[in-house]
């Protein structure tokens, strides 16, 4: 069986990287401050979205799932994103707390690779974090049956009108069943695009309570 080329020349997209390098020499010993030193870098350059995220969760039966969420904070101990309880992929944490991330930054020619495991932050850290969300964005929160079927966007938009509602001249507290994970890294790979595909990989795994830092080949 041959394949005939991509009428749209797919074969030739190719972008020859060459706006940095990564060598062992030059992390951090430890990956989460190399990510805050990359975050930061990707901040100063104007980053579109810089805390946009791909989580990859895994349901009972095996199948990986993949959508883009945000980071809200980086801590010490890893990442920090908020969801819907009930949403698939927290259905899917709850059963199965393994899960990568993954951050492309393209105006820094730089992808970030995490796997780890997710767990519940502290009601009380998604209370404060919930309490500093737009309004709408809070409305939205309560209003969204997420990864539920709905009839319409009207439906959708007649929820809000309902929640808008309750809610009128009263606080938009947190729901008990909207709050935060952190994801916290076992191995976390560092990728610096370089001509000719050479790119950089510097990857850090926690082995013996200590992270081993590693050179990969591209």
């Amino acid at each position: 069986m041959t394949m005939d080329k991509p009428k749209s020349n797919l074969y030739d997209l190719r972008i020859n990287y060459s706006k940095a390098s990564l060598n062992k020499t030059d992390v951090q010993s430890a990956p989460v401050d190399q990510f805050q030193q990359w975050f930061d870098e990707a901040l100063k350059s104007q980053v579109y979205e810089p805390n946009a995220m791909v989580l990859s969760t895994v349901n009972e039966m095996g199948q990986p799932a993949a959508r883009v969420v945000l980071l809200k904070e980086i801590r010490e101990d890893g990442f920090v994103f908020f969801t819907n309880y009930k949403s698939d992929k927290a259905r899917e944490l709850e059963a199965n707390p393994a899960c990568s991330l993954v951050f492309l930054w393209h105006e820094l020619e730089r992808q970030v690779r995490i796997e780890g495991d997710a767990y519940k932050i502290d009601s009380h850290e998604s209370d404060a974090y919930f309490a500093g969300r737009p309004y709408e964005s809070r409305i939205g929160a309560w209003t969204s049956p997420q990864s539920k079927e709905i009839e319409s966007r009207e439906e959708l938009e007649h929820l809000a009108e309902k929640t808008k509602e309750k809610f009128k001249g009263k606080e938009v507290t947190r729901p008990e069943f909207w709050g935060g994970y952190i994801v916290i890294p076992r191995m976390m790979e560092f990728w610096q695009g370089r001509p000719g595909r050479l790119h950089d990989r510097i990857r850090y795994v926690w082995e013996s309570n200590r992270w081993k830092v590693i050179r990969l080949a591209p």
